[in-house]
C-alpha cells in the first residue's frame, strides 16, 4: 500500500534546537547559578507543553526563575531564538509534497513556539495540517495525543509515515502501527533508504 499521509515531528527533524545558550543570554551576569534556573524551567516543559500552563503564567513564572525583568516579549524573542533549519529534511518535505502525501505536522510544542514557528518558517505552509500537544492536552507518547491525529484526519496507520527523533515517541508509534522512522540529521542517508523502501 502506498503511504498517503506523513506525521512530521518538529525537533530535531525540521528544526533543531539548543535551550540553553538562549536562556543564559535571560539571566542577571552575575548569577552562578544559571544551569540551575534553566534546569528549573525544563523540568516544567512537559507541563507548558501539555496546554497545563496558560502562556502569559509560564512567562511571568520562568522570568521569575531565571532573574529576568525584561518584557514578556523579551521573553518570547528568547525562547523562539533556539531553532536551526535542517535543510536536507526541509528538501525532503518538498518532495513528499509533490508525491502528494498529505502533510502533518504532529510535534509537542508549546504556545509561544508553535505560532512563531508556523509564522517563521517556509516550510510550514508546505503542511495540510497540524497537530500541536498544547492544543490537544497530551504529549507524546501519551496514547492520546495519536488518537487525536488518528480520528481528526481519519488516518490508516499502515499508509501514514511518521517520522521522530525520540524513541519513545516512535515506540508508540509502532504500537498504532504507523510506518515509523527514528530520525537522525547526523544520518540523513538512513531516512532516505528507509524512505526509498516505503514508497
Amino acid at each position: 500500500m502506498k503511504p498517503t499521509h506523513a506525521l512530521v515531528d518538529i525537533g530535531n527533524v525540521l528544526l533543531s534546537f539548543q535551550f540553553e545558550p538562549a536562556l543564559h543570554r535571560l539571566i542577571p551576569s552575575d548569577a552562578t547559578d544559571g544551569e540551575e534556573r534553566i534546569a528549573q524551567l525544563i523540568s516544567r516543559k512537559d507541563d507548558f507543553e501539555s496546554g497545563l500552563i496558560p502562556e502569559e503564567k509560564f512567562i511571568t513564572w520562568a522570568s521569575e526563575r531565571l532573574g529576568f525583568t525584561g518584557s514578556h516579549d523579551e521573553f518570547r524573542a528568547a525562547w523562539n531564538s533556539i531553532f536551526t533549519p535542517i535543510e536536507s529534511m526541509w528538501s525532503s518535505i518538498r518532495k513528499l509534497k509533490e508525491q502528494g502525501l498529505t502533510l502533518i505536522l504532529f510535534s509537542n510544542t508549546n504556545a509561544i513556539h508553535a505560532p512563531f514557528l508556523l509564522k517563521e518558517y517556509d516550510i510550514f505552509p508546505l503542511f495540510d495540517h497540524h497537530i500541536f500537544s498544547h492544543v490537544v492536552g497530551a504529549i507524546k507518547p501519551h496514547s492520546a495525543i495519536f488518537e487525536h491525529a488518528i480520528k481528526t484526519y481519519d488516518l490508516d496507520p499502515a499508509k501514514t509515515l511518521y517520522l521522530d527523533d525520540m524513541p519513545e515517541n516512535i515506540t508508540a508509534g509502532k504500537d498504532f502501527g504507523f510506518l515509523c522512522h527514528q530520525y537522525s540529521h547526523q544520518d540523513h542517508q538512513a531516512y532516505l533508504g528507509w524512505l526509498n523502501e516505503v514508497l
